[in-house]
Parts: structure tokens; C-alpha cells; sequence
């Protein structure tokens, strides 16, 4: 069998494409075109998108019509459908690929015992894979991501993130966006980094938000996902932020969760903020919300004495009373303006594991 024979193109072409050639060679507008066929106009227009089918009547009628025999137009009917079968499966397919499946249901997003492509579709509640690149499209394509050079994140892992997110948080009943309200909790919510387990002060950190309008959720990430937070505004009366514990440490989490909010409250993005994905963002608001986190856990009148600390232990925990944070915090702070490295003094900070944050 030949090349030629066995060649089989990623794209279809639908009826209406062969009726809109013959409308055009004889000059007939597509008015005139339904008035012939005694049809509305909205139908003319998805029979020549491709969206009804040429049943047997509508056969007869394109060849009273047009010309061509009516089996001509059936098996041209026919073709298009096969062929967007064919093409609707492989899309199908390549889209799956691009997903954390093993993950989504490892964490119980979907359950993978049924129809693995519908349950996807239904998890992100959209009919089929052209309308989740759209909507998708649309949502990343605008994203602000704070720069991270180690590591790199995958589209569909980062999608998939966010969507279990928009559906965890729609499930938290929130009263009403308050942005007063948030920036008066936000400095009330300081002592929560003290507590040393997550299944103690992540309740209390929900339902705070939530009393002033924003849906708190913590969501592990999918491999291929390097997300560390989320933000935005999915009403005008309601916030999303998500959370997903990335470095499992204190000082990481709670600097993450105030930078987070005060994307919320400096910038009021309809459209998702993600932090910690490798594309560089708005340079601008993301050292806003990093200098808004950095001065409600260390206020700027503290710095001087926090510059000082270097390496004396005592000093750390003293200080940390002081600034109502805990030392890990204090520690990760004093890494970050340089004070002292990386890799020193890290035992003050707190280590989680996912048992303990999976309240």
C-alpha cells in the first residue's frame, strides 16, 4: 500500500466547506442560500460549520439545491464525521499525556475506575478538550509567575493544581470580601506561626480568612507542578488563595501565605497569580507583595535589631518572642536579607509532613 493511500491529516474539513465553495463560484449569498432550503439562519450557519448533520432530507435538499447526487452528500457527511472521530480521539489522547494522571488520582481528584477522558473532562467542567485549551488559554497565558530558576513547571500539572483548588475553596463558606477586615486579621494571625503543628493552627487560618471573605485552600502539588501559591479574586465578593506547602517548612509556608494576601489586597487579579513557576512575571507586584510579607512578619522597625542576631541562638528565640513569629521564621528572614547562609541555623525551622497538614 502506498504513502499516499495511508495518509491520514490531523485536521477534517466539514461539509458546509464544500457548500460554501459552490455558494461562492455561483455567486449566492448564504441569505439567499436558506431561503432555498426553506431554513433559519442559525441552522445554515451549523450546517456549514459542521455542527448538523446531513441526514437523508438534508441530502436531498443540498442536491435539489446545489447538485450533486444526495449519496454524494451523505458520504461527504459521513468522512467528516469519521474523521473528527479520529482526530477528536488522537487530541484526546495527546491531552491526557499532558496531565498528572498517576497523581490526580493518587490524591483523589478523580477516581480513574470509569472512562479516564470523561472523568478528566468532568474534573475541570468543560465538554471537551478544545474548550479546556481555551479556557485554560486564556487563565495561564496571563498568569504572573515569581521567577524560580531550579525549577520548571508543566502546564497541565500547574491547570490541574488550580482546578482542584477552585473546587476546594468553593466548597468554604465565606462571608463577604472585607478588605479591612483581612488587613486588621492578617497582623492577628501572626501568633498561628508559633504553633508547632499544622493540624493546630490550619483550621483556625481558614476560618479566619474566610470571615473576611477569602476561601483558604491547601492543595498538594501533582508532579510536574512547582507552585508554591495562588491568588485570585473568583467574585467581587470572594477570594481564592491556595496554598500547597511546597518546601514543607515553616518559615517557607507562613512567608508564602503573607505574600499571598497581599497579592490580594494590593492587586485584586480576576486572573490567577501563581508563585514559584519558572516564567518571570510582573517584577513590580512581586516585590509589593514580598516587601508587604516581609514587614507584617518583621516589621521595618525590628530589621536593625534582626541584623544584628547573626548566628546566637538565644538571641533568635528572643528576638522571635519579641517579633511574635516563630524563630524559623526568623531564621528563613535573616537567610533572605543575607545576614547569614542558606544553610546555617536551619534547625529552627519547622518540619512538616503531609499527615500532619491533611486536616
Amino acid at each position: 500500500m502506498s504513502e499516499t493511500s495511508t495518509f491520514r491529516p490531523n485536521w477534517t474539513s466539514p461539509p458546509g466547506e464544500t457548500i460554501l465553495d459552490i455558494l461562492n463560484e455561483r455567486q449566492l449569498s448564504v441569505g439567499l442560500f436558506a431561503k432555498k432550503l426553506n431554513q433559519s439562519p442559525k441552522y445554515i450557519d451549523g450546517l456549514l460549520q459542521g455542527y448538523e448533520i446531513i441526514s437523508t432530507d438534508v441530502a436531498e435538499m443540498l442536491e435539489a439545491t446545489l447538485g450533486g447526487s444526495s449519496d454524494f452528500w451523505l458520504a461527504r457527511e459521513f468522512q467528516y464525521r469519521e474523521d473528527l472521530e479520529r482526530i477528536t480521539k488522537l487530541e484526546t489522547d495527546l491531552w491526557l499525556k499532558e496531565l498528572p494522571i498517576k497523581d490526580m488520582i493518587s490524591f483523589g481528584w478523580i477516581s480513574g475506575t470509569k472512562g479516564l477522558a470523561s472523568e478528566c473532562l468532568s474534573f475541570f467542567n468543560v465538554s471537551n478538550v478544545k474548550t479546556w485549551r481555551t479556557s485554560h488559554n486564556e487563565t495561564l497565558a496571563v498568569t504572573s509567575f515569581r521567577k524560580s530558576d531550579a525549577f520548571k513547571s508543566e502546564y497541565g500539572a500547574v491547570a490541574a493544581w488550580l482546578r482542584q483548588g477552585e473546587i476546594l475553596g468553593a466548597k468554604i463558606d465565606c462571608r463577604p470580601w472585607n478588605s479591612n477586615l483581612f488587613e486588621k486579621t492578617l497582623e492577628e494571625l501572626k501568633p498561628l506561626t508559633r504553633k508547632k503543628n499544622p493540624k493546630d493552627f490550619l483550621p483556625a487560618l481558614v476560618n479566619a480568612c474566610a470571615n473576611c471573605g477569602v476561601a483558604l485552600a491547601i492543595i498538594r502539588t501533582p508532579s510536574g507542578c512547582r507552585a508554591s501559591g495562588a491568588t485570585r479574586f473568583v467574585s467581587e465578593n470572594r477570594a481564592l488563595l491556595l496554598l500547597s506547602f511546597r518546601y514543607l517548612s515553616d518559615d517557607q509556608f507562613w512567608f508564602t501565605f503573607f505574600h499571598e494576601s497581599g497579592h490580594i489586597l494590593l492587586h485584586r487579579s480576576k486572573m490567577a497569580i501563581v508563585e514559584g513557576l519558572i516564567e518571570g512575571g510582573d517584577f513590580e507586584r512581586e516585590k509589593e507583595a514580598n516587601l508587604f510579607a516581609g514587614e507584617l512578619l518583621i516589621p521595618h522597625s525590628l530589621q536593625q535589631k534582626l541584623s544584628k542576631i547573626r548566628g546566637n541562638k538565644r538571641d533568635i528565640i528572643n528576638f522571635a518572642m519579641i517579633a511574635g513569629v516563630s524563630p524559623g521564621i526568623v531564621v528563613g528572614q535573616m537567610q533572605h536579607y543575607g545576614y547569614i547562609d542558606k544553610k546555617y541555623l536551619n534547625a529552627f525551622k519547622r518540619r512538616f509532613n503531609w499527615d500532619d497538614i491533611n486536616t
